[in-house]
């Protein structure tokens, strides 16, 4: 990440004076969005939120596979006073007593998403000794247990988790892909930004060279009575708005330039330079093709695929509770107890557990069945919910894909526009040197080139921003014809 920046400023910054002046980088759109995906705070933070999402997937596929445990407890000591029975003397006394004990168990537990319930297999040694005046010492084995346990109620939670999970990682890519195509927009307004202070002051520097000298050959001609003392007035008045325009812009370049300098996690003395893209070539987005892609791959469509699912999840628990509740466990295996480690596994007894509890709600006063009506209500809200902002996502793409089509004619029109404009003042100049034309439509052509030269960056911000909405609305990139999340996946997790 940051080697990417090193080598640019290297490249950029002579050796000798690196230290002394800022550094110099010349930037183009491409470059600015690619620092920003790499680099930049906000893509950082999209970056860790992405990894919370993937630790949390790979947390439930570790749940899906055996899991091996070894429960120990080395050493306990307990020294107490009990109370025993004196069958010699019928009576109940209080006697001290010493015991040394340890345990441990090593078990493997395998859950069966099919059914809910889960297998274990295990085995376990204790181990005790009594001091005192009957003294024992005695080992306790179960040399090999086997078991299931299962919850006989209709509700499967693991049949749900199966379902919400994967969904719940792929929203989490998602998200990760849209707040990077977030960040893309930002960069691309402050990159345009940049480009258009940048423009602003070169257009001053230019409109302070021309005013002056315009001024010097308006001396010149007044001399002649060429033109008028007010004509001449003007043309100083011209000079001296020009210099103090200059100041102007070269503070608003400067504040721009520190500005896209800190979104980008550079230096914040470092020079940019801005170059403009060319005029892109004509790609149209079908209005259709969008919105499948939308459907598909925005993440806000997909947290409500999630909230829906999960309130689905929350009646179909609701509904079983609401019943009874049962559970069965069952297991087989050899137990035996000895005074001596080898007699605790000698001739081992057959050992077998079942159990089976029920837990029947007779009077809760309605309480389970509000529980379930509340889900169902949720769930209702939610599928309400979910429309409305389907709708909502839907009419945002559309907008961004009229925009966007739209924009490339407007983004003809500004630069055919800017070519006439300049085209009109060269004319407008020499006419005015040689004296064929008067102050005042010098004046005008100038503003005129001056505001198509506005009109053609703002037209190209335009363009590219609605390029970059439509991207992270549908999380597709319709000049490779591919999504986005596959590019992430090709890519090993990067979008380059």
């Amino acid at each position: 990440m940051k080697k990417i920046i090193a080598l640019l400023l290297l490249a950029a910054t002579p050796g000798i004076a690196s230290a002394q002046q800022p550094a110099s980088l010349t930037l183009d759109l491409e470059r600015v969005v690619a620092l920003a995906n790499d680099s930049s705070l906000e893509a950082f933070r999209a970056q860790n939120m992405y990894l919370a999402g993937y630790w949390a997937y790979r947390t439930y596929k570790a749940n899906r596979l055996p899991s091996l445990t070894l429960n120990l407890t080395p050493a306990q000591y307990n020294r107490h006073i009990t109370q025993r029975y004196d069958s010699e003397n019928n009576i109940d006394v209080y006697r001290s007593q010493q015991a040394f004990s340890a345990y441990g168990e090593l078990s493997v537990q395998q859950n069966f998403d099919l059914t809910g319930g889960t297998f274990f297999l295990a085995t376990s040694l204790a181990y005790m000794r009594n001091s005192g005046s009957d003294a024992t010492t005695q080992f306790s084995s179960v040399p090999v247990s086997i078991g299931y346990s299962q919850s006989l109620i209709g509700y499967n939670a693991f049949k749900w988790d199966r379902r919400i999970e994967p969904l719940k990682y792929e929203r989490a890519k998602k998200e990760f892909l849209y707040n990077v195509a977030q960040v893309s927009e930002t960069a691309t307004t402050y990159f345009f930004t940049l480009a258009s202070a940048q423009t602003e002051y070169r257009m001053a520097k230019e409109n302070l060279a021309s005013a002056d000298t315009l001024y010097r050959i308006g001396q010149e001609r007044q001399k002649i009575a060429s033109i008028s003392r007010a004509d001449l007035l003007t043309l100083r008045l011209d000079w001296v708005n020009a210099r103090n325009t200059l100041q102007n812009k070269a503070s608003d370049l400067k504040r721009a330039m520190f500005s896209l300098a800190t979104f980008l996690n550079l230096d914040k003395h470092t020079q940019i330079d801005i170059t403009l893209p060319s005029r892109p070539a004509n790609m149209e987005v079908p209005v259709d093709e969008a919105l499948r892609w939308a459907h598909a791959n925005n993440p806000r469509i997909l947290q409500l695929r999630q909230e829906i699912m999960e309130a689905r999840q929350n009646v179909d628990r609701t509904k079983w509770e609401a019943r009874f509740n049962a559970s069965l466990s069952a297991s087989i295996g050899f137990n035996q107890v000895a005074d001596n480690f080898r007699g605790a596994y000698r001739n081992p007894l057959r050992q077998d557990v079942v159990s089976v509890s029920l837990s029947i709600p007779l009077i809760d006063w309605g309480v389970r069945k509000g529980r379930h009506n509340v889900a169902r209500s949720n769930l209702n809200v939610a599928e309400i919910s979910s429309r409305q902002e389907t709708n909502s996502i839907e009419e945002e793409v559309i907008m961004a894909v009229s925009d966007f089509n739209n924009q490339r004619q407007l983004l003809g029109s500004a630069e055919e526009a800017l070519d006439l404009s300049i085209m009109a003042y060269d004319q407008t100049r020499q006419r005015f040197i040689i004296g064929k034309a008067d102050i005042s439509s010098l004046t005008l052509s100038l503003n005129r080139q001056q505001e198509a030269q506005r009109n053609y960056i703002a037209a190209l911000q335009k363009y590219w921003q609605d390029y970059y909405r439509i991207r992270r609305l549908t999380l597709y990139d319709f000049g490779l014809k591919t999504t986005l999340s596959d590019k992430f996946d090709f890519t090993g997790g990067t979008l380059r």
